[in-house]
């Protein structure tokens, strides 16, 4: 159901395209947390952390390196030196200090291509990729027309630019913005992936570093990969020497990352004390106690440090979603579960008189917090999203009795059948109803009317969770409940059909979704803000990383991450 197990494997971020020594990055890990003993992990941890501060929060002239780092990128000797700025701010997770700075440099750009038709003759393959990728990273609806400066008469990219490593590397980042019908993105993936690969081959043993950055630009490419999540390490590998200003942006990245780790203890520690102070872990032995784990959505969804409080509050619905799958998992009968369901969707403390006791404790959670949360978004920003709210968690709840209902009876249902109710179940529309109202940004009645009716960001993103977790071989943490899967209801519907082709079919829409969510935002108009279309990527990307347990039920990419944000 809600938030189940995913395995896939992209939780390292590439290294940089253009500037990054050839060797290993050094191992950043020395603990981790995420699988310590249950009821002791976010206790301690919370506590622990906003006792001992870093040294390096609110260092002394970090407000002036980024006045001066701002004017070096307004006073940028040619345009690429500007795109090849912005592209290290990215990765280093600065960028947000320089939003208008970017803004500026990237209209420019767009501005230009439109003037060659996107047929700009001396632009190589690097900067010509990069260029494409930074475009429509951030909405801009670029045409990949600009590719056919590479190909032969047959469409075909030309053979010889395989030898170009960074160009092919670049290309292929590009690639991943690809929407549907665009032939020549497709070619240029399938074409950079071979030459790349048949490039460590050649020479792997030769160049270790540059095959390892190779390799994990193939597994990792940026647009499915959260910077903030790899910032120490890519601190650690860059290249300063070789830009305009990086000694600079060097200091302002390292300085900036302990402004933030410090930021992240703090917010830690808040929600230590709130899940402590709903006693749920205390009284639902079943359930996850995961309050850390579930932080780390809210870091992704929400990237820019200053949203701080946004993190805060929406780790409380992400938290609930868990306990409430769990419910209807592991907990209760059916009988039960109706009567959960139909307490829900009355909305009224009296309604879970008849509930067990355990029943009524989460009840009266996501009561008690939906309301919380409403007031402090009218309080802010003069809109009440409690109605909003309340549709997204009874949707849930209908969702999931449904699934219950099914495996009571041992229905198998068509595969569209169960991806539609599945991408209900998967608890992301009360995520992102959530998150829409905690920004704050954009709210009218008819971005609400969007929000209500689940917006096709939205369901691409659940759809992508759905099917990663039914690809996912690996059994939730403490989850001992059953609740089907896309792949089975696919080969049932088609006989023939084997479990490898049922995956790859899956791979196929997973895919699919991806690029419904690039053209909806270079693409398609839309009524939303770009902050919130922003939230719905990073939420994706972060589907994989969240979900890739290994053979011990552990999370070792998300430990080893987690760690580098918070603790080495």
């Amino acid at each position: 159901m809600a938030f189940s197990n995913v395995n896939n494997n992209f939780a390292h971020s590439l290294h940089s395209l253009i500037h990054v020594r050839a060797v290993g990055a050094e191992n950043i890990v020395e603990d981790s947390f995420v699988s310590l003993p249950r009821n002791q992990t976010i206790r301690n941890i919370g506590h622990n952390l906003v006792a001992k501060p870093p040294k390096e929060y609110f260092p002394v002239g970090h407000k002036e390196k980024v006045n001066k780092i701002s004017q070096a990128l307004r006073n940028a000797v040619t345009p690429m030196d500007s795109l090849i700025t912005i592209d290290t701010l990215q990765r280093l997770s600065i960028d947000y200090h320089f939003e208008e700075e970017i803004q500026e440099a990237l209209t420019r750009e767009y501005g230009r291509i439109k003037a060659y038709n996107g047929r700009e003759v001396d632009c190589d393959l690097f900067h010509a990729s990069l260029r494409f990728r930074l475009l429509r990273q951030e909405g801009y609806p670029v045409l990949s027309d600009v590719f056919k400066l590479f190909t032969d008469d047959k469409g075909k990219f030309r053979l010889q630019l395989g030898k170009d490593i960074r160009g092919m590397m670049s290309l292929y980042e590009a690639a991943q913005f690809g929407v549907q019908g665009e032939e020549i993105l497709e070619e240029a993936n399938a074409f950079t992936r071979a030459q790349l690969c048949a490039s460590v081959a050649e020479h792997g043993d030769i160049q270790k570093g540059l095959s390892k950055m190779v390799m994990d630009t193939i597994a990792h490419p940026y647009n499915k990969t959260l910077p903030r999540f790899v910032t120490k390490q890519n601190i650690k590998t860059f290249d300063y020497g070789s830009i305009n200003n990086g000694l600079l942006i060097e200091e302002l990245a390292k300085e900036d990352f302990g402004i933030v780790r410090s930021l992240y203890r703090t917010e830690i520690s808040q929600i230590s004390k709130w899940w402590s102070d709903l006693g749920l872990s205390k009284e639902l032995k079943f359930a996850r106690d995961q309050p850390v784990k579930w932080y780390m959505w809210s870091v992704a969804t929400f990237a820019d440090p200053r949203h701080s409080k946004q993190r805060i509050e929406l780790t409380k619905p992400i938290s609930l979603i868990y306990v409430m799958d769990d419910i209807f998992d592991v907990y209760g009968t059916l009988d039960e579960l109706v009567l959960f369901t139909d307490a829900i969707n009355k909305w009224d403390l009296k309604a879970m008189e008849t509930l067990p006791h355990q029943m009524k404790l989460v009840y009266r959670a996501v009561y008690d917090t939906t309301n919380e949360i409403s007031h402090k978004v009218l309080g802010k920003h003069g809109w009440d999203p409690s109605n909003s709210l309340r549709k997204a968690w009874i949707s849930l709840c209908n969702a999931f009795l449904v699934e219950a209902k099914w495996f009571a009876s041992g229905y198998v249902p068509n595969a569209e059948e169960y991806l539609k109710n599945g991408i209900i179940s998967s608890g992301v529309h009360v995520v992102f109803a959530h998150t829409f109202f905690l920004l704050g940004e954009g709210i009218t009645k008819e971005s609400i009317q969007l929000i209500d009716q689940t917006p096709s960001q939205v369901s691409s993103v659940a759809a992508i969770l759905r099917l990663w977790d039914d690809l996912g071989s690996a059994e939730d943490e403490n989850q001992e409940g059953y609740d089907g899967s896309y792949i089975e209801c696919y080969m049932k519907d088609n006989r023939s059909c084997t479990l490898e082709g049922a995956r790859e079919h899956v791979v196929g829409l997973i895919s699919n979704e991806w690029k419904r969510l690039n053209k909806e935002y270079c693409f398609s108009p839309n009524h939303l803000p770009k902050s919130f279309i922003k939230a719905t990527f990073n939420f994706a990307r972060m589907v994989s990383l969240m979900y890739n347990y290994d053979n011990k039920q552990r999370l070792p990419s998300l430990e080893k991450y987690v760690n580098s944000m918070l603790y080495n």
